[in-house]
């Protein structure tokens, strides 16, 4: 059996998702980068117009920013992929569905959440679409994966607000573009002069010094924590929750998730997760880059939950809560969800 049918006969509902997040069909938007696909349809993950994923409440009402918002005051999950719930298998199975309508349904949660966004990304995507909501009673930052994998990728990538994913791709189109409006002699005779740096990192070329590696993660996700507390607002109660990782909280997988895991080193265009990721994924550095964000939490008032070691002492080697070291599948979301509810004293 191929490695491709094998990843599919394991977790079906990932062909929509690879559907979903297709380079082909990436969605380009100005100041964002990227965002999801708009009225995206299929029984896994539904979008709205604005290509946001549809969440569900306890009576089966969908809600999402761009389409129906309840009338009262509502609730926002952000972060990147997990957030978003990729590795569910629909949409009424995301965290933010499960908090609405299981495990915090006092009110409704809309699902804020982008794939593949990093932590200025995930407050930019509620400065540009705030004016679609009324009242925000509470927002959770579910995140922290992204940042630190970011964070690796050389200074020159980083910028004044951190590297993104696929920004190796922009700099590269960006120079070709420059190029193309050079020519060999600029306006009043003078001759353009040529770029320097390279276009795309290198495996060699990332940074690897993991205390730099883990200031600069931390300091881009507090100065946007900064960001939310201006835009949502003093009547905003915001949290941040580092959200569980495979290799943040044990160091075993179940049958089942060695051999997505295998599977996923062997399909990544990127490479091996491990080579890639694996100075970052160790329950050491988590708790390292966990210090960091409570203690900048609490100097901002924001409340921080660390849901590592607690989804870690609440399941066993045995359960299987992964479809790769990041993404959850059904399992997993509901055991992330009730936890994230109990720690944070959701109602």
């Amino acid at each position: 059996m191929s490695a491709q049918l094998e990843r599919y006969r394991l977790t079906p509902q990932m062909r929509d998702y690879d559907e979903f997040n297709d380079a082909g069909q990436r969605r380009y938007l100005p100041h964002l980068m990227y965002f999801g696909r708009t009225d995206f349809s299929s029984p896994t993950v539904n979008t709205d117009r604005a290509g946001f994923r549809i969440s569900t409440g306890p009576d089966g009402t969908r809600a999402s920013a761009a389409g129906h918002v309840p009338a009262g005051p509502v609730r926002i999950l952000t972060g990147g992929s997990t957030a978003l719930g990729v590795g569910a298998t629909s949409d009424a199975d995301t965290l933010a569905s499960l908090l609405w309508s299981r495990y915090a349904p006092a009110r409704p949660w809309l699902n804020f959440a982008g794939h593949c966004f990093n932590p200025t990304q995930e407050a930019l995507l509620f400065t540009l679409h705030r004016h679609l909501l009324g009242d925000v009673s509470e927002v959770v930052v579910f995140s922290g994966v992204n940042a630190m994998m970011l964070a690796r990728l050389p200074e020159w990538q980083q910028g004044e607000h951190g590297a993104f994913f696929f920004c190796g791709e922009y700099f590269e189109k960006m120079e070709e573009l420059r190029e193309q409006n050079r020519g060999p002699v600029k306006r009043f005779g003078r001759r353009a002069k040529p770029a320097a740096g390279a276009a795309i990192a290198t495996f060699d070329d990332v940074r690897r010094d993991v205390d730099t590696v883990i200031a600069s993660a931390a300091e881009t996700t507090l100065r946007q924590l900064d960001v939310w507390q201006r835009m949502a607002g003093p009547g905003t109660r915001i949290s941040y929750v580092l959200q569980p990782m495979s290799r943040w909280m044990r160091r075993t997988s179940t049958p089942e998730e060695e051999v997505l895991f295998e599977e996923r080193d062997r399909i990544y265009q990127r490479g091996v997760w491990e080579e890639l990721y694996g100075d970052v994924a160790t329950t050491e550095v988590s708790q390292a880059f966990a210090a960091v964000l409570r203690a900048g939490c609490e100097r901002r008032g924001v409340r921080f939950f660390d849901l590592n070691p607690v989804v870690a002492a609440a399941t066993s080697r045995d359960d299987w809560l992964f479809v790769d070291r990041v993404h959850y599948n059904d399992a997993g979301h509901d055991v992330v969800a009730r936890i994230t509810a109990e720690a944070l004293e959701l109602d």
